[in-house]
């Protein structure tokens, strides 16, 4: 432990990372700089700086990486078309190699060598923020207070916080939607999602309440009238709203209002964690939601049938290598090379209908759509001869025939 002389900590503000300071340089006699990633959560960052040096950083930087998170993670994965086991768009999963590659970036300017996180021992944040730190900075000593020290419980938390002078509170943020009374879940907040965990959830059987929502509403009581919207991609990336365009963090937070006020982007699964267990999580993801449709509707039209079905494939193993951790893996950039190529064709427009908590096609167009009326038409057309399926479907079913002729032959 005396060889770790400086620390750089992720920190959000929160009682466990606020702990993890005096915690740290209690047993490793170091030096702790915070590091805060502002990833669009709706947090009084300067009340979290004031908080990290009270708490016994001697440094505190909070960095605003809203627009690096949605271009260089959040739309690739968007490109990707990646979901996680059908049902969940990976908005802490993503999250986590940008706030480590930011450890790291401390670390390096700091002179640090060790960065430490408040992930806990059952789950898989752990896991994503030391990949990340070992695929960047392998000489880097990593420090996980939640697999070390004695502390089991909030309680004991706040036991430790009143012995060290740490100060208590459950938010920094004076914002209206955070709740002024202990929120019993388990959160993570950024710009693209808002995750639940824990309490009354931790049994499958038990239906989320209507008032936990707190990005979107409860579909029942959104409006009885449709919105209309349209979306314009280039390259697979969303770049105009209604024919307006947007900067990446202008483009979500204002798809998150709107699909909020439609009860959109609600998400509830039992996954499959990586560290062999499962959990049950509620997820709100209106933005992402409406831009993973969209997305999804344009590759309809803009792919042929061989990348199309090739890319769901590969999609299901991108979606895990996020979420496993694996986001500066090799396996993970070379299928980036391969959704980066299908998404060349990927422009155009794609309407939508939101309504009470579901999105609906409402009609799309690209300069590359491989749609051909004059070929699918059921009407009079001259350049498709039907006459011409019969010798296809002999050949495509001569295997079918001449296993079936060999069976005759055997019942012989």
């Amino acid at each position: 432990m005396s060889d770790v002389k400086k620390v750089v900590l992720a920190y959000s503000g929160g009682l466990d990372t606020s702990v993890i300071i005096p915690w740290l340089k209690e047993n490793y006699q170091c030096e702790v700089i915070a590091v805060c990633a502002n990833l669009g959560q709706p947090e009084n960052f300067d009340a979290i700086e004031k908080k990290a040096l009270k708490s016994g950083a001697s440094k505190a930087f909070v960095l605003d990486l809203r627009q690096e998170f949605l271009e260089e993670y959040v739309w690739k994965v968007l490109q990707a078309g990646a979901v996680y086991e059908g049902k969940y768009l990976l908005g802490t999963s993503f999250a986590r190699p940008i706030i480590a590659k930011a450890l790291v970036d401390i670390a390096k300017q700091e002179g640090a060598d060790a960065v430490a996180h408040g992930a806990t021992g059952k789950g898989n944040d752990q896991v994503r923020f030391e990949l990340t730190v070992k695929a960047l900075a392998p000489n880097l000593t990593i420090i996980a207070p939640w697999r070390l020290w004695d502390i089991k419980s909030r309680e004991d938390a706040i036991a430790y916080a009143e012995q060290h002078q740490v100060p208590i509170n459950m938010y920094a943020s004076d914002d209206p939607a955070k709740p002024k009374q202990p929120y019993p879940y388990s959160m993570d907040w950024n710009i693209w999602h808002l995750s639940h965990e824990g309490a009354d959830l931790e049994n499958p059987a038990n239906a989320p309440h209507d008032d936990m929502y707190m990005v979107t509403c409860d579909p029942t009581k959104a409006p009885d009238e449709v919105t209309e919207i349209t979306l314009g991609f280039v390259e697979g990336v969303p770049k105009t709203l209604n024919g307006k365009e947007l900067s990446a963090v202008e483009m979500i937070t204002e798809l998150n209002k709107i699909g909020a006020a439609n009860g959109i982007g609600i998400a509830d699964i039992v996954e499959n964690r990586l560290v062999g267990m499962k959990s049950r999580g509620v997820y709100e993801n209106p933005g992402g939601a409406i831009l993973f449709y969209a997305h999804r509707e344009l590759e309809y039209l803009c792919l042929d049938r061989a990348t199309y079905h090739f890319k769901e494939q590969a999609d299901v193993r991108y979606a895990e290598l996020v979420y496993d951790g694996m986001w500066y893996s090799p396996l993970r950039e070379a299928l980036q090379a391969f959704v980066t190529e299908t998404q060349k064709t990927v422009t155009g427009e794609v309407g939508l209908k939101l309504y009470k908590g579901n999105i609906m096609s409402n009609g799309a167009k690209s300069p590359y759509s491989l749609y051909n009326e004059e070929f699918v038409t059921f009407g009079a057309d001259e350049v498709y001869n039907q006459a011409d399926a019969e010798g296809f479907i002999n050949l495509f079913g001569l295997p079918l025939k001449i296993r079936a002729l060999m069976q005759q032959k055997e019942q012989k």
